[in-house]
């Protein structure tokens, strides 16, 4: 198995690091546009090999692609990152002329790759990503619900006092502060509803805290966070190349789903050898399906922005 990661930045490389650790394939090659960085940090990570008892084979290119030739599996980390009262949307302009070019020179040395998007704003990426290349939806996959949901146990069990591990929790929507549903009736502590050992106003919290996470950490770290979203994006390869039929919060294409189409937005999905290959309704009642209405119409702004580069 072949894996490449496009952007040796913070996400890319953690990205690559989790990859590598965990021996999910026998070669990934880091790619990067800045001359000798993804060389230097494929050295540098090929340099831990025998500390942690890898051997995944990793090699650094400066925007070489025919080095990322037949790869089963391509994360895209590309763009800008956030910087402190940035929001996601104002990437927009810079951001999808990079993973528009991208995903077409990936294509042309990897067919038939699946294409997981990080770089944002996410859901309008996944979308131009599925646009432009015209491959089959079901190889096209967002990552932004996969770590949202992450954040959303995190905020969870620390009001709960429990293992993150212990918990079943999604968030759907869009990958955006104002835009993100964590669905908290839906949650529960191993098969028990969360809302059993939480206040209205923790619960509140709860959501409130997992949708400003990433500005959050923004904020306090002055630019965009990368090991939560590194270990996703390893995360979904994972559940990818070794066919775990595992069920995530993705960014993908609908099509009459939750009453939405023409658009790419976080649901959960299962996770298998084919990309994603299940779309799963978790019912959503009145008010649920109305803030998932919403978060579309602004996701669809922002693709309509798309029209004007």
């Amino acid at each position: 198995m072949k894996v490449t990661v496009v952007g040796a930045g913070a996400v890319g490389a953690t990205c690559a690091d989790n990859i590598a650790r965990k021996e999910l394939c026998q070669e990934l090659v880091l790619l990067d546009i800045k001359e000798g960085v993804a060389e230097g940090k494929a050295q540098d990570m090929m340099q831990t090999a025998t500390l942690l008892g890898f051997d995944t084979r990793i090699t650094g290119s400066t925007n070489d692609y025919s080095k990322t030739a037949g790869s089963d599996v391509v994360v895209i980390t590309s763009g800008l990152p956030r910087k402190p009262g940035m929001t996601r949307e104002e990437l927009i302009g810079v951001n999808a002329g990079i993973v528009k070019n991208v995903s077409e020179n990936i294509l042309k040395y990897s067919p038939n790759a699946i294409l997981i998007v990080i770089s944002n704003p996410m859901d309008t990426m996944t979308y131009l990503a599925l646009q432009s290349t015209g491959l089959p939806k079901n190889r096209i996959i967002g990552m932004g619900g996969t770590l949202d949901s992450s954040r959303f146990k995190y905020q969870l069990s620390q009001h709960l006092g429990c293992s993150p591990s212990d918990l079943n929790a999604v968030v759907v929507g869009g990958h955006g502060d104002t835009t993100m549903i964590p669905l908290i009736r839906h949650a529960t502590w191993n098969s028990s509803p969360v809302t059993n050992f939480l206040s209205a106003e923790q619960q509140e919290k709860i959501v409130k805290d997992t949708m400003v996470g990433g500005a959050t950490l923004t904020a306090l770290i002055g630019t965009s966070a990368w090991y939560a979203p590194g270990a996703a994006g390893a995360a979904l390869v994972e559940a990818i190349l070794r066919d775990e039929k595992k069920l995530f919060t993705c960014c993908v294409a609908l099509d009459g789903e939750y009453g939405q189409k023409d658009i790419c937005l976080g649901v959960p999905v299962t996770i298998g050898r084919n990309g994603w290959e299940k779309i799963i309704d978790f019912k959503l009642n009145e008010s649920e399906q109305a803030a998932f209405n919403k978060s579309a119409d602004a996701v669809r702004n922002m693709n309509e922005v798309l029209k004007t580069l």
